[in-house]
């Protein structure tokens, strides 16, 4: 026995479906089949816009990510390390220069010179210079001028060349900003899970670490500058931990970079290079 349902509005009219067993209006099923059409390409478009922003990354993925991470941090920190001291260098003539008791030495960093005196009582007897500066004395510390009036700075009646200063100190600023921006672009890849953000991040990173090695070698040119300048007083350069710090900060960007620029490639590259024998060989 058919059975009919029957929904009727505020007039009284039937707007409920047709008894079972009879063929649905015409009109009916082109609503139903353009609900259904709407709703499928709402399905489609969202599909589509989510392909578009980019594939969201695995916890594998998203793990091998913060590992290549702290590598750059550890370059990072020790960049910061390196510009913000200023044991670059170290100048120091002979410890029997001046008189048997005291001798001075210098050491200089991108902003700022300590001239420190000490003790020859406390010098090692087989080292010929006065140092290390790190041994006990009266320090003093003054920023060098270029920065501000632009004049230059001499040391043992030597005379600093303020534009190669001025330009490795603007490298190791360039670096830094660089190393920033790396930094947010890492952050907004894991914040968002958008792999896109690595390729930005990883030319930051590997910029940021040629600009450290260029840094090193354009205070290297101002240091020997400097001790061409005058040859009155023979002096004994020793580059000191701070140029150590950046030596090991500018590679270990430089691999960050590299780790970012492989885990942004839509395929891995071991498997390309050295693909899996099949089992059944």
């Amino acid at each position: 026995m058919w059975s009919t349902f029957l929904v009727t509005d505020e007039e009284g009219r039937g707007v409920g479906p047709a008894a079972a067993g009879t063929a649905a209006p015409a009109g009916a099923a082109q609503s139903m089949g353009g609900l259904a059409g709407l709703m499928s390409g709402r399905s489609t478009f969202g599909g589509n816009k989510r392909r578009r922003t980019g594939h969201v990354m695995t916890e594998a993925q998203e793990g091998k990510i913060k590992l290549a991470f702290f590598v750059a941090i550890v370059g990072v920190v020790l960049t910061v390390l390196g510009v913000c001291t200023e044991f670059w260098v170290e100048l120091a003539p002979s410890k029997s220069f001046y008189d048997n008791q005291t001798c001075p030495a210098v050491h200089l960093g991108l902003w700022k010179g300590c001239t420190k005196t000490l003790w020859v009582a406390d010098i090692d007897p087989a080292r010929e210079s006065c140092g290390p500066a790190e041994l006990p004395g009266e320090s003093n510390c003054t920023y060098f001028k270029f920065f501000t009036t632009g004049e230059n700075t001499v040391v043992f009646n030597k005379t600093t060349h303020k534009n190669l200063n001025v330009a490795a100190a603007m490298l190791s600023l360039f670096s830094l900003v660089l190393m920033v921006m790396g930094a947010i672009c890492i952050s907004m890849a894991l914040s968002k899970d958008i792999v896109f953000f690595l390729k930005p991040a990883s030319i930051c990173f590997i910029l940021s670490g040629v600009l450290v090695l260029l840094s090193l070698l354009v205070f290297q040119q101002a240091v020997w500058a400097l001790l061409d300048s005058d040859h009155s007083v023979p002096l004994h350069h020793q580059f000191s931990w701070s140029v150590s710090c950046l030596g090991c900060a500018g590679p270990i960007l430089i691999v960050g970079g590299v780790l970012f620029l492989l885990l942004a490639l839509p395929y891995s590259p071991w498997q390309r290079c050295l693909p899996h024998s099949d089992s059944s060989s």
